[in-house]
């Protein structure tokens, strides 16, 4: 509820550091690097404000280097979700009534903490423990977050502005927007740290209070934002961070009464899976819980015979190979046109053979590892798959090695059919598949994008005829709820361009706007009037004389 109105300004998102060579912000980052492999640290829950530990500790080790222990954490069970739960649920009140711009200004505060002490500190977690390099642990772990925190509130501060535009005389209308009647549930992916963040944060600046689990493969990171929310200012118990396996959670998160909403990441399957269970358990819930996930995709590159080569190459290069091609909106199908392809593949090989993959702390890998073994095998076996297939061409890369770190090469695959696996199941890993297309079949290759994948993410149309974006950007509207022309489909910015899908991509509540925001909060209508009626009879009842 609105208590009194703070102009809060439209901020602006947080400048990208470089980490050029004999840069500041590179000389600190690698002394945090430093820091973090040589002491081993134990890593507790957080629950009611309280550090937990289990006694029941697993390892943490960056995917580069699988065999040095960079960290151990407390595994939970079904007890210390209850005891998050019940924390939460015990804070919420207070939380809930704190005036709107105090909330504000924990999570100003705690966007202030990582641009400034903790942006070397959170960087370096998310690349050791996430295999990102620099660069990308900047524009995630560090800017994407910050802006989150910022933007989140100015949204908020103008949720709580709209009212009714008309009172009428005598009365005073408005509008309260009350937080959800109950806990959230925060189930946050591996691969951003920001999302991570922006999940328990989000739900929680709106007033409501969270249980958060993170993915196993981000807790490190996740420690590190836990210690910056509570340096904030953030209650005891108002974000509560719990590591448990997924159906231990589930049990007990999905069969409490108080069980209000779900802010998720992470793949369609389980996601589907969480909305059957919130079906069949809707008897149980006080209110109808909101569901709100990004899941999957199946990214595309369509490049019309129009397209220049170098944008083309760059794009995909860059849409699928950063960060591993480990992001939900990656370039992993392409469709190119045959008179474009000799072109195009010679740049590709070029350049790729131009990449340097190793660990982050050396700075000039491009590439480094996938996140875990799991991950390693699958990439490993649909890339063999592949050389044994006779319709099937290695364009570039097809190697892999797990001797040291979960390293799989960057792989460009040619395709003959535009349905091959490849093609269609999300790898989430750096393998691109491409289709190469008779040019006179772009109006034909559009319908093929549009049915192969159920995912409906990102995409990008290539192309230097105007008639022909028009035609893909009309076509494809509902193939990606992120769509972009003459650039790769990766990097939405906060506050630019809301991300978020639809199909079985998720919910396309837009992370990064008003609309996720207007998730969180449940809106009550006030009707006063200042000259009540005391007779209930109207004037047409009245006898004509």
């Amino acid at each position: 509820m609105l208590k009194g109105f703070f102009n809060v300004p439209a901020p602006q998102n947080e400048t990208v550091l470089n980490y050029g060579p004999r840069s500041v912000e590179r000389a600190a980052l690698k002394a945090e690097l430093d820091e973090a492999r040589a002491h081993q640290i134990d890593i507790p829950m957080y629950i009611g404000g309280k550090e937990v530990r289990s006694g029941k500790t697993a390892g943490i080790h960056p995917p580069h280097d699988h065999q040095h222990l960079l960290a151990t954490y407390h595994e939970g069970d079904a007890s210390h979700v209850k005891a998050a739960i019940d924390a939460a649920l015990a804070a919420k009140a207070g939380w809930e009534n704190l005036p709107w711009e105090q909330r504000a200004a924990i999570f100003l505060k705690a966007a202030e903490l990582l641009a400034g002490p903790y942006r070397a500190k959170v960087n370096a977690a998310t690349m050791l423990g996430q295999s990102k390099n620099a660069y990308q642990a900047e524009i995630d772990s560090a800017c994407e977050l910050i802006d989150f925190l910022r933007f989140n509130v100015h949204f908020m501060s103008q949720i709580y502005q709209q009212q009714p535009p008309i009172s009428g005389k005598g009365v005073w209308n408005r509008v309260e927007q009350r937080p959800l009647e109950g806990f959230v549930f925060a189930l946050t992916p591996f691969n951003f740290t920001a999302i991570a963040g922006n999940l328990p944060s989000s739900a929680a600046l709106m007033g409501n209070v969270v249980v958060w689990k993170p993915a196993n493969t981000q807790i490190y990171a996740a420690n590190v934002l836990m210690q910056v929310f509570r340096e904030a200012g953030v209650p005891a118990g108002v974000i509560n961070l719990v590591y448990v396996d997924g159906p231990t959670a589930g049990e007990v998160i999905f069969n409490h009464p108080d069980f209000a909403g779900i802010h998720f990441t992470g793949s369609t399957g389980v996601f589907q899976n969480i909305w059957k269970t919130i079906g069949n358990n809707i008897h149980k819930y006080k209110t109808y819980p909101r569901i709100v996930g990004e899941t999957g995709g199946k990214d595309f590159v369509l490049a019309h015979p129009s397209a220049d080569a170098d944008v083309v190459n760059t794009a995909l290069l860059r849409g699928s190979f950063e960060y591993q091609g480990q992001k939900c909106s990656a370039a992993s199908r392409a469709y190119i046109p045959a008179s474009l392809w000799p072109a195009v593949k010679e740049k590709m090989q070029r350049d790729m053979a131009s990449f340097k993959m190793g660990p982050v702390e050396d700075f000039e890998n491009f590439i480094n590892a996938v996140i875990d073994e799991k991950s390693f095998d699958k990439l490993a076996k649909y890339i063999d798959d592949a050389k044994a297939d006779k319709n099937v061409e290695i364009v570039a890369g097809g190697n892999y090695d797990k001797s040291k770190g979960w390293f799989v090469e960057p792989t460009v695959i040619k395709v003959n059919d535009p349905y091959y696996v490849t093609m269609c199941e999300e790898l989430f890993g750096p393998v691109l598949s491409v289709y190469v297309y008779e040019d006179k079949d772009f109006d034909k290759v559009l319908d093929i994008v549009d049915k192969t994948s159920i995912y409906a993410l990102t995409g990008a149309i290539i192309s230097q005829d105007r008639y022909a974006i028009a035609e893909a950007t009309h076509r494809l509207r509902n193939a990606a709820g992120n769509f972009y022309i003459n650039d790769k489909p990766t990097g939405a910015v906060v506050g630019q361009q809301p991300f978020g899908g639809a199909r079985g991509s998720g919910t396309n509540d837009k992370a990064g706007s008003m609309i996720n925001l207007l998730r969180w909060v449940s809106p009550r209508t006030i009707k006063e009037t200042f000259d009540p009626p005391k007779d209930y009879r109207y004037p047409f009842l009245q006898k004509e004389v």
